[in-house]
């Protein structure tokens, strides 16, 4: 709500505009001033409009949530809006269907309700309270106003009461329970052995000639990497720093003197009364005359606005909207707050937003530090932003001769910059620079690659630009025998060990198969062994391996087991016999897994249910993609 009030009051003041303006290209883009207006939908789900600003909000949250999980090893191809809105429509169609589906069910939440989830949220809280800015900053950088974010968590919050009600509506019958018990409660009587991979490698020895024929036999698997012979220039902002006088710093001072947090600020809270749907003015105003009666009273200002203000965000916390400089609120409140004393009471003020009861709860006057205080941090401030200006002069130089040289020699000779090199270049380089995907992505490019041209200058951060060029391309190819010589022992030492693991194994299984024990047969060739009764599919004891191949088998006839064996990934040999099977039983099984499983299994339904209700939905539904 305070995001509009504060939208509407900046529409005023050329000054302002510009800050808003400049404000929403640095947090939404471009595309935030250009789809603002304008209601034509890009979808129609049931003859309702899936609206620009939807995808857009969408494809914004997707690329945020990418940069987030890659961070510097993202490719840039996977920011491409038109591949990323593609996606994110799938997601809004059937978003809109769930809507729809909960709306049809008649299934609400209140503002209040709204309130109260907002407010607890630990993502808007401050030492565990509730804090308006922020709150109002946290939705203003994901893209979101209060009114935007409200109508969101309200869609949320009923499709998920639907699928949580369509989840509930499922069970597990008696019978299936005491089926899936039968197997979920089973346990197996294992004894396993295990002949380690180590004890063969260490036996094996590999002649000069067997790593010679197996370099001869299989030398494509002993390739380079391609690589390039890089020539760069860098440019980062610090490179352009210059010491910077005492006038321009003075200058800077002065500024900051007027800037907002040293000027008196006006601590306010608000009962903001919306005019509702077919609302008469009457109503309303009687609304406010009614919280007028209150205050008059002599009730407490908070429980006022906690009871009768529209404006969910504050209205939970005594109506507080934070401080004021005099440019946060629509004029109109501004002149109101200027005029009260700490703790007085405004008569009604009538804004876009609606009409307002307003109460100035403190008043700070600023305090600004001295010149000296603050040298340290102006002298940062001014010669980061003069050495950014020179940065993107020269950046933009740069573009325009590197587009046109022949090479990186003569832009760097005219713009006094320094040519460096990188050799070795590969896809894969895990170079602290040509780490970055951009700069791998360019040196490999067809235009930079084959055709020999200058890659552009590449934007890593907006302080830190490269151009680059290949100065050599290196093919793949056969790295010499004396490179390559300890891999091939060791793959051929590995290759031996696991065939004489296994042939051990299979020697083994005959043994036990004839009569031998499991004891007995690892005692003998000296192997660790173990006996583990009534294991059960979690079992943490026996091996997973073990585990998943024993329960894979059919439960050996009376008197009988089963034997068989399992390689481990590191490459050991796990030798095992099945003595019993025990089936599951429900009426045995304790209380506690006997309610996991059936929450298990009303889960698993559940979910079954959901995504067929939702196949329904989808199949029956009037969708138009524009």
């Amino acid at each position: 709500m305070l995001q509009d009030i504060r939208a509407n009051a900046q529409g005023t003041v050329s000054k302002i505009i510009v800050g808003v303006i400049v404000a929403a290209f640095a947090l939404f883009g471009v595309e935030s001033i250009l789809l603002s207006g304008g209601s034509g939908g890009v979808a129609e789900v049931n003859g309702e409009e899936i609206s620009p600003q939807e995808v857009q909000q969408a494809v914004t949250n997707q690329k945020r949530r990418l940069i987030a999980m890659m961070g510097d090893n993202l490719d840039p191809t996977l920011l491409d809006d038109q591949l990323i809105q593609g996606q994110v429509m799938e997601g809004l169609i059937q978003r809109k269907l769930m809507v729809q589906a909960a709306e049809g069910l008649g299934l609400t939440i209140s503002d209040r309700q709204l309130g109260t989830i907002i407010g607890e949220m630990e993502q808007f809280q401050v030492g565990g309270q509730f804090s308006p800015e922020l709150y109002r900053g946290t939705l203003s950088d994901a893209g979101y106003t209060p009114l935007s974010f409200k109508a969101t968590l309200s869609d949320d919050l009923i499709v998920g009461q639907a699928r949580a009600g369509l989840a509930g509506s499922e069970f597990a019958t008696p019978a299936e329970l005491a089926l899936n018990a039968r197997l979920a409660g089973e346990q197996r009587d294992i004894r396993f052995m295990t002949i380690p991979l180590a004890e063969f490698k260490a036996e094996v020895t590999v002649a000069e000639a067997d790593i010679a024929a197996y370099y001869e036999a299989n030398s494509q698997q002993f390739l380079s990497e391609e690589s390039v012979d890089i020539d760069f220039i860098e440019l980062r902002a610090e490179d352009f720093r210059e010491p910077v006088d005492d006038t321009a710093l003075q200058d800077a001072y002065q500024e900051e003197l007027q800037a907002s947090q040293y000027q008196t600020e006006s601590g306010v809270a608000h009962i903001l009364f919306e005019q509702r749907d077919d609302e008469s003015a009457e109503d309303w105003a009687a609304r406010v005359a009614e919280a007028q009666s209150k205050l008059g009273e002599g009730t407490d200002f908070g429980e006022v606005a906690q009871t009768y203000s529209d404006d969910i965000g504050s209205a939970n916390f005594g109506g507080d909207l934070g401080y004021t400089a005099g440019e946060a609120f629509p004029a109109e409140m501004e002149q109101a707050i200027a005029a009260l004393e700490v703790g007085q009471v405004s008569e009604p003020v009538q804004t876009e937003a609606g009409i307002h009861i307003i109460k100035v709860t403190d008043r700070r006057e600023g305090e600004p530090p001295s010149f000296e205080q603050l040298r340290p941090d102006l002298e940062e401030r001014v010669a980061m932003a003069d050495a950014r200006i020179e940065l993107m002069r020269t950046v933009e130089t740069l573009k325009d001769l590197a587009f046109n040289a022949e090479d990186l020699g003569s832009p760097a000779g005219e713009l006094e910059l320094e040519v460096e090199q990188a050799a070795g270049v590969t896809r894969t380089s895990q170079d602290e620079l040509f780490s970055n995907a951009q700069l791998i992505a360019a040196a490999f490019s067809d235009d930079v690659l084959n055709a020999g041209y200058n890659s552009e200058v590449i934007e890593l951060s907006p302080e830190h630009w490269v151009v680059l060029r290949v100065n050599t391309y290196n093919e793949a190819a056969v790295m010499p025998l004396e490179a390559v010589s300890e891999q091939i022992v060791a793959l051929i030492s590995d290759e031996r060990a696991r065939e004489a693991v296994s042939a051990a194994a299979e020697a083994a299984v005959a043994s036990l198969r004839d009569g031998a024990s499991v004891e007995e047969l690892a005692n003998a060739e000296g192997y660790e062994w173990q006996v583990e009764l009534g294991a059960h599919r979690r079992n943490l004891v026996v091996p997973q391996e073990v585990l998943s191949s024993a329960f894979g088998l059919a439960a050996p006839a009376e008197g009988q087991s089963s034997i068989d064996y399992v390689l481990s990934v590191t490459g050991n040999a796990l030798v095992y016999e099945l003595d019993r099977v025990n089936e599951g039983d429900l009426g045995r099984m304790p209380q506690a897994e006997q309610t996991a499983l059936r929450q298990q299994m009303n889960g698993e339904a559940g979910q079954l249910l959901d995504a067929e209700y939702q196949q329904g939905k989808r199949a029956s539904a009037d969708i138009t993609v524009i």
